[in-house]
């Protein structure tokens, strides 16, 4: 075969313009060809005519021009495809392994889950026979034993039937107690054992069969059903009343330090009247000691009870600052001091009778509801509705009940002339006659007679006329003390102050 490379040497050695012999080529025999497919030559076409389309741009780039236009389109037209596309024998449901009668559906149905959802149970359940008999009523206990609670402002009456007892049963037990002690004066949360017995019909109350309960310390009731009637059988309980002192540092609040101590919130609260009558809080400095001695009363049957608050003192840095002994028939407090020097002690007036605040002053002022100006012959101590309202001092109560414009009104007369009135309560806790001590509750706050809300109108008399209660200081009065009781008074000191802290005598 002649080949470039030999036609160029050929040239070159004949020289420029020779004639040179060029052979023949030579006819080289046909190579087969395969054939290519049809079906794929069309593809590469078609992909061919695609790549140079460009049909399917990113939509992401050149928004609003004719080639983001073009890839739109074709999103849109291969959504319609496949929708046009969607199959309609579907959904397929597989067929059961195991054809289910009706016997079998209720089978799983009572052990499967579902019956949760309308309130049935779980499990297998047996449908009655004949041998089961249905009951027109079902029989009711032989007895019923309950446990009730006296709340506060509930009667004995009310309490005995909600507990279910019948008209003629609250009857009788009422004649058996009161002559043991008055219904009324039973105290709030007193617990009674209640046990009614069958009763001949549905429709009537169940008959009493017994009531326990404990309306004093000292004494338990017990009434019980025997002949066909009620009888009363009383249980007289020993009573052991000793001293207890209670004796500690003073931290940031002296209540929280005597209740930490041990000292009940009774004798707590007591001792904290005590002092403020002779003592200001502010004197009272974290480190001092506190040191009360109340009566620890102890029942034979073992329970205790914190009686009345007899010795009240004050210590710092080891000596007495303040020492109180509850003397006399009236329960009042003296100072060694006081009784040596022949008087009693200065009995103030509370800052307030009410926690709350002054909201109207002593003085000419309008109305609030009859819109004239007229004498506001005290003050006003606005408070929430139900608040405690303390005596404002020792007294006894002159009236009791309702005053006109002054609605549920208290009035006390302090002696020396002088008495204050408490108007407006919701509810009074005193009557006429009774002599109340400085700080008892006497009533509560309300909005009764020419009010426009809860609130306390505060009096003060001198010789029965009005005066400012602001300016009203102290009353002092003296008496002349016997010998015998002073020496009876140092004495029954010694014995208080010898007792040990935290520990009874007996």
């Amino acid at each position: 075969m002649f080949t470039p490379r030999d036609q160029m040497m050929a040239n070159a050695g004949a020289g420029f313009g020779s004639r040179v012999a060029v052979p023949r080529a030579v006819e080289l025999p046909e190579l087969p060809c395969r054939q290519v497919p049809y079906w794929s030559a069309a593809r590469t076409r078609i992909e061919r005519w695609f790549a140079r389309r460009d049909i399917a741009p990113d939509l992401a780039e050149d928004i609003g021009s004719a080639r983001w236009f073009r890839g739109f389109s074709t999103m849109l037209a291969l959504g319609a495809a496949a929708v046009l596309s969607w199959p309609s024998f579907a959904p397929l449901q597989a067929a059961p392994l195991t054809t289910l009668d009706d016997g079998a559906r209720d089978e799983l149905r009572v052990q499967g889950l579902r019956p949760l959802g309308y309130g049935a149970d779980n499990g297998r359940h047996m449908i009655a026979t004949a041998a089961v008999i249905p009951l027109a009523a079902a029989p009711e206990r032989p007895s019923v034993e309950l446990t009730a609670t006296l709340g506060a402002g509930d009667s004995f009456p009310r309490m005995l039937q909600r507990a279910g007892l019948a008209n003629a049963d609250i009857t009788r037990v009422l004649d058996l107690v009161s002559p043991q002690i008055k219904p009324g004066s039973l105290s709030a949360g007193t617990r009674f054992a209640i046990r009614l017995g069958a009763r001949n019909s549905p429709a009537d109350p169940r008959p009493l069969e017994q009531l326990s309960f404990r309306p004093r310390f000292d004494l338990a009731l017990d009434i019980r059903r025997s002949g066909g009637g009620l009888a009363l059988a009383t249980n007289a309980i020993s009573v052991d009343t000793t001293p207890m002192r209670i004796r500690g540092i003073v931290g940031g609040s002296l209540y929280r330090s005597a209740r930490a101590a041990g000292a009940p919130p009774v004798a707590v609260q007591d001792y904290l009247r005590a002092i403020d009558q002779h003592m200001a809080f502010e004197e009272i400095a974290p480190g001092d000691e506190f040191d009360l001695v109340f009566s620890n009363r102890r029942a034979s049957s073992g329970e205790s009870q914190a009686g009345d608050l007899v010795y009240a003192g004050v210590i710092r840095a080891n000596k007495p600052v303040l020492q109180l002994l509850r003397w006399g028939n009236e329960g009042a407090f003296y100072s060694p001091q006081g009784m040596a020097q022949g008087a009693q002690e200065t009995q103030g007036f509370l800052g307030a009778p009410v926690n709350g605040h002054i909201t109207s002053g002593y003085g000419a002022r309008r109305h609030p509801i009859l819109g004239y100006m007229r004498m506001h012959a005290g003050i006003d101590f606005g408070a929430g509705w139900g608040a405690p309202i303390y005596a404002a001092t020792d007294g006894r109560v002159s009236f009791a009940g309702w005053h006109g414009g002054h609605g549920n009104y208290v009035r006390l007369d302090h002696g020396g002339g002088l008495g204050t009135g408490y108007g407006h309560m919701s509810r009074i806790a005193v009557g006429s006659g009774m002599t109340v001590r400085r700080g008892q509750v006497i009533g509560y706050v309300g909005s009764t007679g020419l009010s426009t809300g809860p609130h306390l109108h505060y009096e003060m008399y001198r010789n029965g006329q009005t005066v400012n209660p602001l300016s009203i200081g102290a009353i002092t009065t003296r008496a002349t003390v016997d010998p015998g009781q002073l020496a009876a008074f140092k004495a029954k000191l010694a014995q208080i102050t010898a007792i040990k802290a935290n520990t009874a005598i007996r």
